[in-house]
């Protein structure tokens, strides 16, 4: 019976118990195991039970997630109480190995001690999920059974005088400890939940967030174990690899962690400290941070504290496990044995002198350590991103208060709001990240260092000094690092400025071939950029380089030292012990640097955010929400009368027929008739210099006001007054309060016809002002959003609107039509378009009173008048509402009502225009000159194309084209499409998990392959020359331990002779050691810079590359590309390219061999790990796979949910005027919250994502810890290795743990940035225009053309090979000198004859021969520097007035001078300061429309070519100036070829031949006089409806 329970020893008496039976030991071990029997033979059959019913409710949402009281306790004295048990059986197997037989109840009851605790928490978890509490009874007893047994035990040896000198007596004290607060634990929840031993036992609900089934993120919600390992991620995760995660999928945020909840903290703490006696004093940010989230700070400070110290265990324990492996022989036999009981004690310090136990100790340190390290990052990230979310809220709510003059006198600009957004919050949120470093490191440092002192003594305070003093330089580094990125970003605006320009006048650069004048230019400001760039990359790889370098020269000095004072190397437990701890030094110290930089950044966003939320705001409105008291009851009366009326007919006219005997009895003087009245008032936009001045007076209710006068005389402003925008110095704007009550019951019921109570009506258009301005302001949303804007919809309603806008056309144009998301991110509008949908807001918008700023300012005459029938007058007088109305256009004035004159800030006349006939003459004479002049303009303008027609045509060129290839959405989803088509799960998922090697190789490439040689051999000899200084350490550390006799181990190094001196012996180490650690540091120097400069050479080819394809693509990639796709390349993806990749790349390549090598050297010194390894790998692969998929997905939503936020930041910024006319605001914060939750959901998983991947890797690598030190111990047994190899091994397998989650986080960022590569390569696929052509330039005469002949013969011309041809077998002949006139409806392709000219198009069929060459031959340069044409749209670049003439610098200021007299603009640049250097600002907006038209003109003439090709070019020109243009280029141009593309028929009436084209064919060929004597010919009927 060799395994019997007591032991059968032949002297001891096992099982008598004749000294009483409590002092039979083994009798008391025995009682100890009925406690766990008992609670096994309970729970087991609920638990499976249990679990075979709740198959059912595998359904169940998590709302069933409770936390009974004293949860988390529960779960860390179980996990306690598992590690008691664990150490119980280590010390019952050591003590049963001294027995001369096995007594089984030293470790029995421990063993199933573990299994019943294990069993405890699965139990308690499961009833906690099913919130069935009545079963806690039975965990109830077993901790009082198991309380009582174990006291009995600790009270037994207390009687035999058993004392804390030994270590069973400590572990079963600490059990009793745990068991009693076990059950204290358990008491509480009786207590608390009360559901047993009371009558009525507490009735809980479910958390309110888990209620909510939209509520994904369970962080706060799930139990101890699940929150330190995120394993409730893994479904997310997991599934990421099945479909990609979208936002419905991470759902909404808790509650605790919305942007209302914070900011509602934050701003709390922010108020309670303006105290009543100090009102003035600012508030301190940092304060009111600390109240709102300090807690979290501390909590996670807590942790990262205790991380920090496990840390150090690492070193400790492997200096242990060398140190007892080299001592194992001789230390057996000296122990006196302590016997009680019959069975041997064991001393509490023997245990720890145990390489296996040391081993355990070390993987659970581990696992401890990197737990609290992943929960403090994960408190901090939160809290980081509350606080963020906070911060948003409060710069929001301060914006809408701001006031208008703070935008307007430029002490705030949306550039600094922007900054404020989307850099201050996001730095503080990165302070708040890292602060726990702050006050951790130096605690980490200084404990690092009192380490090295005991292991190594004075030495390693030199070495530590080494590491101190080089954190300074890293510091400054950092801060140069800052410097230079600020500089390239400037460089980089810049160029992106160019870039755009470029794209914007593509065309006019080819037909003038320009291009490479304008490409050289961006080139050079890139080189710029590259330049600092340079400086960049050095700086960076100078920080890699220290980064890898500090710890070989930390260690060199070190070990040079120790050599020197104490005349030999350390021993190989000191040595390897204090290579681990230089290794965890590095880490605080290199961080240091950047923790340091972000507080510094932080103080300084702070005191920006401060100045901010200190600026001035506007005045609050109790004018407007004022103290009138009109009696309610009138109000109601009207009401009632109305819901009498019979609802059946159209309400309109039903409430007016009701109204009318009323209505006309008002005239405007009675003062109860006024919306609104200004007395006495004195208004400034804050210096105090009044702009508006002695302002008195009235809007009278439900008629049109018009306000007149000059350009900056203050009409507009006078709006902003009344709206409250001004600051008053003095005086008052009285609102009047009974119109509304009118106002809406005729207004809402009329329209929307619904049955709201009167209150709802009244509260909701009580101040509400509908507003538009004179710049347009449009959202960033869909057409439709913008107009209804935040009312109800109503279809009706929003048609009347569209017409009286006559927005119906521009909408059918759109792709989407009304559904088309306009601005930033969808497509671009022209002024005038944009203008209208601000008017059809106004309009569409249910108030009383109607504010229009110069609707007509952008619009051109037809619109006009229509605008002012149908909508003004008709549209919102029918409705009796007040209108306000600013204009320029004097010829409606007879529609006014009312009308107010101003003049230089204050009112000139106010009254019906009768009234200023009468009373002012001169004003009314100098009116009528005016209009006079206004009605000609409105003769002249009615011709067949106008402006809008114009702005038309460029909407439809620009997507009839892209309609083709419908290329709007799918950017980069080409690739993806074919193979999602076959729904089949498989495919998709070995894309997505796919790591694109392809690309990787694509952008190594282009960095050229001396470079990738020149890192790949560098960083393997780097590697390997790491390896050799280690292991030569190792070499050197086990021949000291073989001189001293220390172990019998024979060496397997090198066969040094054993009977030599140590002297001798260093001698030979150390200059080895010396010269390895020398050629380690140069090495890293060499391969940081390497890989950096790589990256350098990639992003410079990249972009060269690209320019040149995009500049030289044909004007047909235009039309399709959307604008915003092509600036994404050279913006985004180019910065990625240029800044990101190659750090990333570094770091990749970096933690991958770092880890190589580990591995290499662990299996090198015990193969026997090998065989682990295998498993672990596996495990790696998966958990690398999902990790990778799910991060990209996370990362996109994370990118694509910030854009919004930021716009709608922009766009609150620039339209604060209309969202507060509109009383929006509520509605704009709640949107501003909802996109700020949006957006933080999407990081908070991000960095929960990279959580759950860190813990993983962190248990992987303690995994591989564990395996090399147990791997070790048993071939130590064998005696292969040295103890200094030991030592080696383990301080390799510790530096693993460090670096495998970096492995798959590198992969993943380099996966997400290896996609601006792959999209930057599509575009370099690009065909290029065929620039050659089949002739020699050389062989082309110099003056050709001479004569300007053309002969067009049998010309098919098409955009694309896919599309129709738009041309069709067109044949012309137009002599040398003729002046020719094409005309036709839009599209009938004369603008594509035009561009067939310059061979801009695919002429498929037919050739043009000018002056008999085929112009198809020649190379393109030639031929289009030999032509001009002016287009119809004017293009302008900056920069000064000579570069937009004559960019190539060719022409004598004479020339110049002359065109610009030619095109009547000599005076007005003469007088420009600079003349022909003056500015021209971007786009040309510094000039008129017309003006830039003309500079186009004089562009033409500049260059003297003998064909000149005008494309609609005086279609923004006024008459006056079209006429003079008109003879000029008949004299300027009398011999030379014009051929003029009409969009006005008067304009080619005196040319000498008419072309007249219909759907690409030419129907009249004739000179103009013949066509007109034919009544029946097109241009007959084209000159009619002209005239």
């Amino acid at each position: 019976m060799a395994l019997s329970f007591c032991g059968n020893d032949a002297t001891e008496k096992a099982y008598s118990v004749e000294g009483g039976v409590l002092n039979n030991g083994c009798f008391v071990d025995a009682l100890n195991l009925v406690p766990h029997v008992f609670l096994l033979f309970i729970t087991f059959p609920i638990l499976f039970i249990g679990w075979g019913s709740q198959s059912s409710k595998v359904q169940i949402h998590h709302n069933t997630w409770l936390h009974f009281p004293g949860h988390n306790l529960r779960w860390i004295l179980t996990f306690s109480l598992l590690f008691v048990h664990v150490c119980e059986f280590a010390e019952g197997i050591v003590s049963n190995e001294v027995m001369k037989t096995n007594h089984l109840h030293l470790f029995m009851p421990a063993f199933m001690g573990f299994i019943a605790a294990t069993t405890s928490v699965v139990y308690y978890h499961n009833i906690e999920t099913s919130n069935f509490p009545k079963l806690l009874l039975a965990l109830f007893i077993y901790w009082v059974l198991a309380f009582i047994t174990k006291s009995i035990k600790l009270w037994k040896f207390a009687a035999f005088k058993v004392g804390p000198k030994h270590l069973r007596f400590c572990i079963t004290a600490l059990l009793v400890l745990l068991y009693g607060l076990l059950m204290a634990v358990e008491i509480n929840v009786i207590r608390v939940r009360k559901y047993v031993f009371f009558a009525n036992p507490q009735k809980v609900k479910p958390p309110e967030d888990l209620q909510d089934l939209g509520v994904r993120f369970l962080q706060p919600f799930v139990n101890l174990l699940s929150k330190a390992t995120y394993w409730w991620m893994n479904p997310l995760i997991i599934g990421a690899h099945k479909r990609p995660i979208e936002l419905k999928k991470i759902g909404k945020l808790p509650i605790a962690m919305r942007a209302l909840t914070n900011y509602l903290r934050l701003k709390d703490a922010y108020e309670d400290q303006r105290t009543a006696e100090d009102p003035d004093r600012a508030p301190s940010i940092w304060r009111s941070m600390y109240r709102a989230f300090g807690r979290p700070i501390l909590l996670s400070s807590t942790f990262r504290y205790l991380a920090d110290l496990l840390g150090f265990a690492g070193p400790l324990c492997i200096s242990g496990i060398v140190q007892h492996l080299n001592n194992t022989s001789d230390a057996k036999d000296d122990k006196s044995k302590d016997f009680y009981f019959g069975v041997y004690f064991m001393s509490s310090t023997e245990l720890l002198q145990n390489a296996s136990v040391l081993a355990v100790l070390l993987f659970l340190a581990l696992v401890l350590q990197r737990t609290f390290l992943q929960a403090s990052y994960y408190v901090t990230i939160e809290t980081g991103i509350n606080l963020r979310g906070a911060l948003l809220a409060m710069i929001y709510n301060k914006i809408l208060r701001l006031s208008t003059s703070n935008m307007s006198m430029g002490e705030m600009t949306l550039g600094q709001i922007n900054n404020l957004v989307a850099i201050e919050t996001n730095q503080l949120m990165w302070f708040l990240f890292l602060c726990p470093n702050l006050w951790a490191m130096p605690v980490q440092i200084v404990m690092g260092v009192i380490l090295l002192y005991y292991l190594l003594g004075y030495s390693a305070l030199i070495g530590a000094s080494v590491i101190v003093l080089l954190a300074p330089v890293q510091y400054l580094i950092a801060t140069k690092l800052a410097d230079t990125q600020k500089n390239t970003l400037d460089h980089s605006t810049d160029r992106l400025k160019k870039t755009t320009e470029i794209l914007k006048g593509i065309k006019l650069l080819k037909l003038y071939a320009w291009e490479n004048i304008f490409c050289d230019s961006v080139e050079e400001t890139r080189g710029k950029e590259l330049t600092s760039l340079k400086t960049f990359a050095l700086y960076t790889s100078m920080s890699i380089f220290m980064n890898a370098a500090i710890p070989i020269a930390a260690v060199l000095a070190t070990f040079v030292t120790h050599h020197f004072i104490n005349e030999s190397g350390p021993s190989s437990s000191e040595a390897f012990a204090a290579l681990a701890l230089f290794h965890i030094l590095v880490t605080p110290l290199f961080l240091l640097s950047t923790v340091v930089r972000f507080a510094v950044k932080a103080l300084v966003s702070v005191q920006k955010l401060g100045e901010f939320l200190q600026s001035d705001e506007i005045g609050d409105d109790s004018w407007r929400n004022g103290d009138m008291s009109y009696p309610l009851d009138t109000c109601k009366k009207h009401f009632g009368a109305t819901k009498a009326i019979n609802r059946k007919q159209p309400m309109r006219y039903q409430m007016d027929n009701y109204e009318h005997p009323t209505r006309r009895q008002m005239r405007p003087a009675e003062t109860e008739d006024v919306a609104v009245k200004v007395s006495n008032g004195f208004f400034t936009w804050g210096s105090n210099l009044s702009t508006l001045s002695d302002i008195n007076i009235r809007i009278p209710t439900g008629q049109l006001t018009m306000i007149v006068g000059q350009v900056g005389c203050g009409k507009s402003s006078l709006l902003l007054a009344m709206l409250g925008e001004m600051q008053t110095i003095s005086g008052k704007v009285y609102w009047s309060k009974l119109p509304d009550c009118e106002m809406a019951h005729e207004g809402i019921i009329s329209w929307s016809e619904t049955e709201e109570s009167d209150e709802d009506i009244r509260s909701k258009n009580r101040y509400s002002v509908a507003y538009a301005t004179q710049k347009s302001w449009l959202l960033n949303a869909t057409v439709e959003e913008n107009i209804t804007f935040g009312s109800p919809f109503s279809k009706q309603r929003y048609k009347a609107v569209i017409e009286a806008c006559s927005l119906q056309p521009d909408i059918d144009l759109l792709p989407f039509g009304d559904q088309t998301e306009i601005g930033e991110r969808g497509i671009n509008l022209s002024g005038g378009q944009r203008q209208r949908i601000c008017v059809a807001r106004a309009l569409y918008q249910n108030t009383n009173i109607v504010f229009l700023d110069d609707p007509f300012s952008a619009l051109d005459i037809h619109l006009s008048d229509h605008l002012m029938q149908e909508g003004i007058l008709k549209f919102l007088q029918d409705d009796k509402r007040t209108v306000v109305l600013v204009t320029h256009k004097l010829q409606y004035l007879i529609h006014a009502d009312w009308i107010i004159a101003m003049k230089d800030g204050s009112v000139l006349r106010e009254g019906t225009l009768k009234d200023i006939q009468t009373h002012d003459v001169e004003l009314y004479d100098h009116w009528k000159t005016l209009m006079n002049r206004q009605d000609h303009e409105l003769e002249k303008d009615t011709e067949l194309d106008s402006q809008t027609t114009l702005e038309r045509k460029t909407l439809r060129r620009a997507f009839y084209s892209r309609d083709a290839k419908n290329q709007i959405d799918d950017e980069d989803e080409e690739e993806e499409e074919e193979e999602e088509d076959d729904d089949n799960f498989s495919t998709t998922t070995n894309r997505r998990s796919k790591i694109p090697w392809k690309v990787c190789w694509r952008y190594l490439s282009s960095g050229g392959f001396f470079m990738v040689f020149l890192m790949v051999s560098s960083k393997l000899l780097k590697h390997s020359v790491m390896v050799a200084i280690d292991y030569w350490l190792a070499i050197w550390t086990s021949s000291k331990s073989v001189e001293m006799g220390e172990s019998n181990v024979t060496m397997w190094t090198s066969g040094t002779n054993s009977t030599s001196s140590d002297a001798e012996q260093d001698k030979y180490y150390l200059p080895v050691f010396v010269i390895l650690c020398g050629a380690g540091i140069t090495l890293c120097l060499i391969t940081s810079l390497t890989v950096e400069f790589l990256g350098l050479s990639a992003a410079t080819s990249l972009h060269h590359n690209l320019l040149n394809k995009i500049i030289h693509a044909p004007i047909r990639f235009f039309d399709i590309t959307p604008l915003g796709q092509i600036l994404n390349r050279f913006s985004a993806d180019t910065n990625i390219i240029d800044q990101h990749i190659p750090p990333t790349l570094e770091s990749l390549t970096r933690s991958t061999l770092l880890c190589l090598s580990a591995i290499g050297v662990i299996s090198c010194i015990t193969p026997i790990f090998l065989v682990a390894l295998v498993p672990l790998a596996v495990a790696f692969y998966f958990i690398q796979k999902y990790f990778r998929v799910a991060s990209k997905d996370l990362q996109d939503l994370d990118d694509s949910t910030q854009l919004p936020l930021l716009c709608h930041f922009s766009e609150t910024a620039e339209g604060l005027t209309t969202i507060r006319a509109f009383r929006h605001e509520a509605r704009f914060k709640q949107r501003m919250l909802e996109l700020t939750d949006t957006n933080n959901t999407a990081y908070l998983f991000l960095s929960a994502a990279n959580r759950w991947l860190e813990v993983r890797t962190d248990y992987l690598g303690a995994v591989i810890v564990l395996s090399a030190a147990v791997a070790s111990i048993c071939s130590f047994s064998y005696g292969l290795p040295a103890g200094g190899l030991v030592g080696l091994g383990l301080t390799y397998a510790l530096t693993v743990t460090n670096y495998l989650n970096w492995v798959v986080r590198n992969l993943a960022d380099l996966e997400v940035q290896m996609a601006a590569v792959k999209k930057v390569n599509s575009f370099l696929s690009t065909e290029s225009e065929n620039y050659e052509g089949s002739m020699d330039a050389s062989q082309v005469p110099e003056d050709w053309p001479q004569h300007g002949e053309i002969k067009i013969q049998d010309l098919c011309v098409r955009y694309d090979p896919m599309l129709k041809p738009v041309l069709k077998h067109v044949n012309a002949y137009i002599d040398p000198g003729q002046k020719v006139g094409i005309c036709g409806r839009t599209g009938s392709g004369k603008s594509s004859l035009s561009l067939a000219f310059f061979n801009m198009v695919d002429m498929f069929e037919g050739r043009i021969i000018i002056d008999g060459i085929d112009i198809c031959k020649l190379p393109l340069q030639t031929l289009r520097s030999r032509l001009s044409i002016i287009l119809q749209d004017p293009v302008l670049f900056s920069g000064s007035v000579r570069f937009n003439l004559d960019p190539e610098r060719t022409c004598t200021d004479d020339r110049l001078w002359e065109a610009l007299e030619i095109a009547q603009l000599k005076n007005m640049v003469k007088a420009l300061p600079g003349g022909l250097d003056a500015v021209v600002t971007e786009g040309g907006e510094n000039f008129s429309v017309g003006q830039r038209q003309l500079f186009c003109l004089a562009r033409a003439f500049v260059r003297k070519s003998s064909i000149l090709i005008m494309d609609e070019a005086t279609a923004s020109i006024d008459m006056a100036t079209e006429n003079i243009l008109q003879k000029v280029v008949m004299t300027a141009f009398a011999d030379r070829t014009v051929v003029t593309i009409a969009h006005r028929v008067h304009t080619i009436l005196t040319a000498d031949l008419v072309i007249v084209m219909k759907r690409g064919n030419i129907l009249e060929y004739d000179k103009p006089e013949t066509l007109l004597e034919q009544e029946d010919s097109i241009f007959a009927s084209f000159v009619k409806a002209d005239m």
